[in-house]
């Protein structure tokens, strides 16, 4: 069960009217494309950012070798 506010229940009974479909339909329409549109723009933004990181300036392998106990 989840709960609305009585303003976005209009909403969303207009919607389900217009479309000709059930709340519960249309409610999982538009969590679906929400939900679509949410990881397009997180996968729009890796590419972005693909190819931009830098190196940590070191090498960590070697500095944790050379800490250990022989």
């Amino acid at each position: 069960m989840i709960s609305l506010p009585d303003h976005l229940l209009a909403r969303l009974d207009a919607q389900a009217a217009e479309r000709g479909t059930t709340r519960s339909a249309t409610l999982r329409d538009l969590a679906e494309a929400a939900l679509g549109e949410r990881e397009r723009l997180l996968a729009e933004r890796m590419a972005e950012l693909e190819g931009q990181a830098e190196g940590h300036g070191g090498d960590v392998l070697t500095d944790l070798k050379a800490g250990r106990r022989a």
